[in-house]
C-alpha cells in the first residue's frame, strides 16, 4: 500500500502546473490552463515551432512605355542634271620662232623664212 500511495504523490507532484500536450495552444496565449499529464515532460518547447507562411508571390509590375511613332518624309527624286554644253578646250597660245632673226615675236616684227610655231615654255625650263 505505501508503493501506491508513493506512486499517486510523485504523479501528482511531477503534473502540477503542466498543461495538456494535445491542446491546440495557437491563438490562445495569454490563457491558463489546468490539467493532469501522464508521461514525461519535456519542456515549455516540447510543442514543434509555428510554421512560416511564406506571402504569395506576386511577379513585378512591368510597366513598357510605348516608343514616339518617328514620321520620315519622302523627299522628292532629284532632278536630273541639265545638260552641260561641251567644254571647249582653252586656246593654246603658240609662240612663234623666226629661226634666221633667232628671236620670237613681238621683238622680231619680220621673219625672211617664215615663222614656226612653238609651244610656251616658263623660263628657265628646257
Amino acid at each position: 500500500m505505501k508503493t501506491v500511495k508513493l506512486l499517486i504523490v510523485l504523479l501528482l507532484l511531477g503534473s502540477v502546473g503542466v498543461g495538456n500536450a494535445w491542446a491546440d495552444h495557437r491563438g490562445h496565449r495569454g490563457h491558463v490552463r489546468f490539467g493532469v499529464m501522464i508521461g514525461p515532460y519535456w519542456g515549455p518547447l516540447y510543442f514543434p515551432p509555428y510554421p512560416y507562411y511564406y506571402p504569395p508571390y506576386y511577379p513585378p509590375v512591368v510597366v513598357e512605355r510605348p516608343v514616339p511613332q518617328v514620321y520620315i518624309e519622302q523627299q522628292a527624286p532629284p532632278a536630273p542634271p541639265a545638260p552641260t554644253a561641251p567644254v571647249a578646250e582653252a586656246p593654246v597660245n603658240y609662240w612663234y620662232y623666226c629661226a634666221a632673226a633667232k628671236g620670237y615675236y613681238p621683238y622680231v616684227k619680220e621673219c625672211p623664212s617664215g615663222w614656226q610655231k612653238v609651244l610656251p615654255r616658263p623660263p628657265g625650263q628646257p
